[in-house]
Formats: C-alpha cells, sequence, structure tokens
C-alpha cells in the first residue's frame, strides 16, 4: 500500500486498529459471500461427475479459501478477543454462512436426494476437518499424524460417501437380532 511501517501512515486512512480489522472483515464478508454463491452455482456444472469427484472438489475449494485468506485469519486469531462485536460479525458474516453453503450443497446432491439429515450438524464436522486442517498445517508446521493433502482430500470425500449409504445403516440398526 505504499505504507511505512511504524509511520503512521494507516492511521491517516483509520481512525483505530479496529477500524482497520472492521473494514477488513466487511471485505472479506463480501467476498466470502460471493464466493459462495459462485461455487454453489458452479456445481451445477459438476452435477454429472461421480459424487466422490465433487466431494474432493468441495474439500480442496475449502483448504483454497483457507489458504487465500490465510493473513486475514492469522491478524484475526492474534487480534479478534480485544473486539467482541467483531468476533460476532465474523461469526455471522463468514463462518456461518460458509457452513450453511455446505449443508446446502450437500443436501442437493442427487445422492442424498430423499435423505432427511441433519446437514447442517453433518457440514459442521465436514467442514470443520478441513478448518482443523489448514490451522494444524498453519499453526503446527505440518499436517495432524502427517497426512498429507492428498490422502487427506480422498479421505474427507470417502467420509462424505458414507452418507451415501445411510438408509442401510439405518435399517440395520432397525433390524430385529436374534
Amino acid at each position: 500500500a505504499g505504507l511505512s511501517p511504524g509511520a503512521g501512515g494507516l492511521y491517516r486512512h483509520f481512525r483505530s486498529k479496529e477500524e482497520v480489522l472492521s473494514t477488513a472483515i466487511r471485505e472479506h464478508i463480501e467476498r466470502t459471500r460471493r464466493q459462495i454463491t459462485d461455487v454453489l452455482a458452479q456445481s451445477e456444472a459438476y452435477k454429472d461427475r461421480p459424487l466422490e469427484i465433487r466431494l474432493r472438489m468441495t474439500c480442496h475449494a475449502g483448504l483454497a479459501k483457507m489458504r487465500e485468506e490465510a493473513e486475514l485469519v492469522r491478524i484475526l486469531f492474534r487480534d479478534l478477543d480485544q473486539f467482541p462485536n467483531l468476533v460476532a460479525e465474523m461469526r455471522e458474516g463468514i463462518v456461518n454462512p460458509l457452513y450453511d453453503g455446505i449443508a446446502t450443497w450437500l443436501s442437493q446432491q442427487p445422492e442424498f436426494d430423499g435423505h432427511e439429515e441433519d446437514w447442517a450438524a453433518i457440514a459442521s464436522i465436514l467442514g470443520g476437518a478441513v478448518v482443523n486442517y489448514w490451522l494444524a498445517n498453519e499453526s503446527l508446521y505440518e499436517p495432524p499424524t502427517r497426512i498429507e493433502e492428498k490422502r487427506f482430500v480422498h479421505s474427507w470425500a470417502r467420509l462424505g460417501l458414507g452418507l451415501v449409504n445411510l438408509d442401510r445403516v439405518d435399517q440395520a440398526d432397525r433390524a430385529p437380532t436374534a
């Protein structure tokens, strides 16, 4: 931005650190909302691909989103607790809509048609796994148990595929035992 570190030029444009963070969060919210809308719209173009491929693409997109926002996420983790109102704005403007987007996407997959599932809870688990994997890479400098990204994405998609067989599992649970 052409500003010299420590020279105070940033505060000619913003009155406080909170205002800087607030502006960054609002820009992030707008960008994320557009991206969610775009991804959901683009998913229609891939609906004839196998579910496992669509799940892998979704996981890759989640990891890419985390990488794209890495600097902002670092700043937020370091400084956001000073500004509780910005925490709420992040939660309601970014985090919850991302998980809602995952839940919507899952519920719209043809393989899950007719499944009455708690898509929000499933999205929380699958989305949380992506966030945790990325955070471990960023903060601990390697993925959990050194699982490289290709293996993580493959396993994440396999877990998502397990949702297709929910009816069989539910029926087995209800079957009388001898």
